[in-house]
This record gives C-alpha cells, structure tokens and sequence, in this order.
C-alpha cells in the first residue's frame, strides 16, 4: 500500500496526542501538516523534530485553519484527521463538508484507540462542555482518594502554548515550578489547585512518558480532562459532568456526546442554579443515551472572601476564559458571587479592552459584560491589565480558579471569588470511587 498522507486539524492539545499514538514512527501514514484554531499563537510554529518520531527530521508545519483549503491544496493530503474538541456537531460536518468537496476524506479516530493504558488505576473526569466542572470536581475526588489512604498524581489534558520540545513531560509540586516553566494564566489556572491541594500534577506534549513517570509516584492516577475532551488514557472509573445551565449540549456538541455515552458517572453539576426541568431534561437525556450510567446531582455554591468589598459597589468581574471562550457561556462563578454579594452595578469592559482583549470580544461576542482571563502569553497578560486599568469600577471580582494577583498587578482592589462541588446527597461519588477501587483490587 502507498503510504497514506495526512493532515491533522486541531488546537494544540489532542491533535498532538493523536499524532503521538496514531502516526509518529508509522511508514504508512506521512503527516503534511497540522491546522490550529481556538488557541491564539499556535499557527506559524512547527511541531518539533524532537517529538515527531525519526521520520519527521525536519519536524511538521502548522497552519492556521482559515488556510485549510490552500493547505489541502498546496499538501495535497488523502485524509484530514478531526482532532480537537468543545464544537458542535454541526460545526464538525461543515469543516467535513469543506475536506469532501476538495477530494479528501475525513476521519475521527475512535477513543480506544488513542487511549493508553496504565499501570495503576485511572479515574479519569471530563465534560460534555467546557466550564461544566470538572475542576472542582478533580479537587472534590482527589480529597477522597486522600481520604482513603491514597496517594494522587493528578495528569492534565495539555496545554502546550510555551516551546513544545521543552514541554514534553512537565512536573508541577509547588509554584517554583510554575515559574520554571513560564505558566501562561490558563495553564496557572489547572495546575494551582492542585498544587493548593497538596497534590503532583503533571501536563505536556507526550502522554506516554507522562503516565510512565507519574505511575512510579501514584497510587491513583486523576485524568484531569480539557474542555470537553475524551481522556487520553484507558480509565478505570470515568466521571462525566454535565451542564443544566447548557441544557440538551450533551447532545450537540463533539465529543462531549461521547464522554456522555462512554461515562460510568454522570454528575449534573450546578444545580443550585439551574432550573429543575433543565436538570431532569439532563437526567432523561442520561436514560436514553446512557442508561447504565449512575447520574449524580450537585451544586456548585461560591463563596467570596470580602462580601463586604462587593456589596453596593461597581464591580469589574473576571471570568475563567475557556469557559466565557469556545465554552459560549455567557457569565460564570464571578456573576454569581457578585449578585449574591449585592454588588451595585457589573461593569462592562467592553469600551475599555485593548488589542487582544478587543479581539477576543470581537470574535467570542457572548463574552461582552465581563473580562475572561485571557492570559496565553507576556503581550495578551498586559492587554488584561490595561483594560482593567482602564475600567471605571470601585473593585474586581476575580473568579478564576487561581489567585490571579499573583500574575496581575493593576490599579484596582482585586479580590477573590472561589467554587467548590457539592453533592445534593453526600457520599454518593465517594461510594462509586471505593466500588471502582475494590473491584481493581480483586482483579
């Protein structure tokens, strides 16, 4: 057989895994080219020699996904690969749609098989979308696995906006190592509770070496996913959360359709704020798709450290930015805990953004209203803080999952909104947790 050229469409985190497992040292396929969206600053660079395999040397472009027809045109591949997350299924048909009508075929890869399988069990948390969850309920699970005498390494989805050579295998144990390897504010905002937690947290560019040092620390290995992303490992336990505040989305949306059918747990997440014919539409939903699921409910109360800071007072609120981003949502935790503080006024920053703040409005229109903590980068951290600095407000509400002052310095009193998980009836998540467990232990 001929070998078989290959163009990969991602966004910087799956469509490397899927190189990895897939294609990387495999006479039968040559990958042309990688397309890149949603992360800024990815598009324009090369995946490296260093982590391509010995039949890339040189090692393998990639292009912005707007150039995709010039791409497939000028590379000429066979196939092009869907490898990225957080879409619509609509949005995946189109771009199969383009691929098609240019004589190409277009391909998703199944999830077994680029899932590796470990040594020490796996229980691994994603969502149907992004900003369902999923890292309060990593934080909820890993203190029952501490609780239970365990010890947790925690592996997180990639994130891998920095030199990628250098960010093959990453290990984080306090905030020195934060700084070490030069931490944008997203990745900041994975990998700090964790490190609050009292937990290892590992992230990168090759899950394989990954998951071999991590096993050699681990007693229970915590996959904490991306977006709505499929995990990268064979699990042991997989926990799913769904959204009632995006009801149906479970539904809709690549390839969190997926994780729902594939989870061995549903938790409905936010129920304290969502309406209960959209949490009974998830649970219907989980019936029909996923029926052998067991569907756990929970709320996700906020508590803010200075209500008193809030109360009557014009407030700018700061927002998580994957989720306010290709999460669509349209406020987050911050909203939550401004209004129930009694925050005079929510300041819109809109007229005050500059540069990539502006853009990031422009292109994520829902966002309008609030700031999501776009941070990818030196240049886009001080874009953040002129246009805090330019908002006329008496205070910021900073909902991040970090403490974000510690990457900001702006001219405002900033304080700290913060999420947790809580089940609407306790213990259920820790009995699937010990089920999972003794079931490994008698195998």
């Amino acid at each position: 057989m001929a070998t078989r050229r290959v163009l990969i469409l991602g966004a910087a985190g799956r469509d490397f895994h899927n190189f990895n497992t897939v294609y990387r040292d495999n006479p039968d396929y040559q990958v042309v080219a990688f397309t890149a969206t949603q992360i800024p600053d990815i598009a324009g660079r090369r995946y490296p020699a260093e982590l391509a395999g010995k039949l890339y040397p040189n090692g393998i472009p990639i292009f912005d996904e707007s150039e995709l027809t010039e791409v497939i045109k000028r590379e000429k591949p066979d196939v092009a690969v869907f490898s990225y997350s957080d879409v619509t299924h609509e949005t995946v048909m189109h771009l199969a749609s383009q691929c098609i009508a240019l004589g190409v075929d277009f391909e998703l890869l199944g999830a077994d098989k680029t899932m590796i399988k470990s040594k020490v069990p796996v229980i691994a948390i994603t969502a149907v979308r992004t900003g369902a969850g999923k890292s309060q309920t990593t934080r909820y699970i890993s203190n029952i696995l501490k609780g239970l005498g365990k010890k947790v390494v925690a592996i997180r989805h990639p994130m891998p906006y920095g030199d990628l050579a250098k960010q093959a295998c990453q290990r984080f144990a306090d905030y020195s190592d934060l700084d070490k390897h030069k931490c944008t504010i997203e990745e900041r905002e994975e990998y700090e509770p964790h490190i609050d937690n009292g937990f290892v947290i590992y992230s990168g560019v090759d899950y394989e070496q990954i998951i071999r040092n991590a096993e050699k620390e681990a007693d229970v290995i915590l996959w904490d996913g991306g977006n709505n992303d499929l995990p990268f490992y064979a699990c042991d336990l997989h926990i799913v959360i769904a959204d009632p505040l995006r009801p149906g989305h479970e539904s809709i949306y690549h390839p969190g359709e997926a994780n729902f059918r594939r989870a061995d747990v549903i938790v409905i997440n936010k129920c304290d704020s969502a309406k209960e014919l959209d949490i009974k539409g998830i649970e219907a939903a989980a019936a029909k798709l996923n029926p052998k699921a067991v569907v756990i409910r929970a709320n996700s109360p906020v508590s803010c450290a200075k209500p008193e800071m809030i109360k009557g007072k014009n407030v700018l609120v700061i927002e998580d930015g994957p989720t306010l981003t290709h999460g669509s949502m349209t406020y987050g935790a911050g909203v939550v805990a401004a209004k129930n503080c009694g925050a005079a006024r929510i300041v819109d920053p809109l007229p005050y953004a500059v540069a990539s703040i502006a853009a990031t409005y422009r292109k994520y229109p829902n966002a309008q209203g609030i700031l999501p903590a776009m941070g990818y980068g030196d240049a886009q951290v001080k874009d953040l803080e002129k246009t805090i600095d330019a908002t006329p407000c008496d205070v910021v509400l900073s909902a991040t999952p970090i403490d974000i002052t510690r990457v900001l310095k702006v001219n405002k009193p900033m304080i700290r909104a913060t999420y947790d998980l809580a089940e609407v009836k306790p213990g259920q998540l820790k009995g699937e947790v010990e089920k999972a467990l003794k079931v490994l232990a008698h195998v």
